[in-house]
């Protein structure tokens, strides 16, 4: 027998908690039954482990964007953020918000294409990203006003590290309209 067996098993060494960061999540679904989708989606990340606080703001309607561009003939979007405070590494948690999209039907056949459900990372704390499995920030998010305007709701002092204060760029892109 192993003198080590033989001492017994001895435990790693517990490591400090990983520090709680606030992620920053856009909801998204113009397919079926939109409203029951989102609700739904929220419960999932509620229940996340590591999650201990999310925040969602109020859901606004708004036109598909696609490759093309805004699309009125497509199905409208439903659209909310959520501020989530977690532990789970920003990898992590993009791969459980991936889980929760394939739960509620989302097949990814067509970039920008309509889906049941869309749970993009759009922060998370200060990290910035550009390793093509995690772009930190979202690189679109600050042209996109259904994610602006339904964050600076949750948060009226928001940020999105690089690029500024979400006020100021929900104002300049209604500017450039």
């Amino acid at each position: 027998m192993s003198r080590r067996l033989a001492d017994g098993i001895q435990a790693d060494p517990p490591h400090p908690d990983r520090p709680v960061e606030t992620a920053v999540v856009a909801l998204g679904a113009n397919l079926g039954d939109r409203v029951a989708t989102l609700e739904a989606a929220v419960a999932d990340i509620r229940r996340l482990p590591l999650v201990d606080g999310i925040r969602v703001s109020p859901a606004i309607e708004s036109v598909a964007v696609t490759l093309d561009g805004p699309d009125a003939a497509a199905p409208a979007y439903l659209n909310a953020v959520a501020i989530v405070r977690t532990r789970l590494a920003p990898t992590v948690l993009l791969g459980y918000l991936h889980a929760i999209e394939a739960r509620h039907g989302r097949v990814r056949r067509e970039r920008w294409g309509d889906r049941t459900l869309d749970l993009d990372l759009i922060a998370y704390g200060d990290v910035r990203s550009d390793a093509p499995a995690l772009l930190l920030p979202h690189p679109r998010a600050a042209e996109r006003d259904f994610v602006l305007e339904p964050w600076l709701a949750l948060d009226p002092d928001a940020v999105l590290p690089g690029r500024g204060r979400v006020d100021a760029l929900l104002a300049d892109l209604r500017n450039r309209r």
